[in-house]
């Protein structure tokens, strides 16, 4: 399989798989649309982050998802209430997709 080519001139967003963990269940995958940051953005965001609100920090890292649910703050609020670790799983996902610490198979 061939390596994709690197180019400086980064989209602005990018798609990744978040594995949800279901109370009672199998997790599910949802693909998220993600925002790129540079370097100092990032290392900004990431100050931020720690006194940020879980539906505040996923509204500044995504535009969109896969689900039925049209992605807007209130649907947002939703999922992290219904789902308590969804939060985590996304952030998680997003950092590591920024960081390039992805977990080896």
């Amino acid at each position: 399989m061939a390596k994709a080519k690197l180019t400086l001139a980064v989209a602005a967003t990018f798609k990744a798989t978040v594995s949800i963990p279901v109370p009672g269940g199998k997790s599910a995958d949802v693909e998220f649309i993600f925002k790129h940051r540079t370097r100092d953005d990032f290392k900004e965001f990431m100050e931020t982050l720690a006194g940020a609100e879980d539906v505040d920090a996923l509204m500044d890292i995504a535009s969109g998802w896969d689900l039925d649910e049209p992605f807007g703050k209130d649907a947002v609020e939703k999922l992290v209430q219904r789902y308590m670790g969804s939060a985590r799983a996304v952030l998680d996902v997003y950092l590591a997709e920024l960081t390039g610490a992805r977990a080896k198979n």
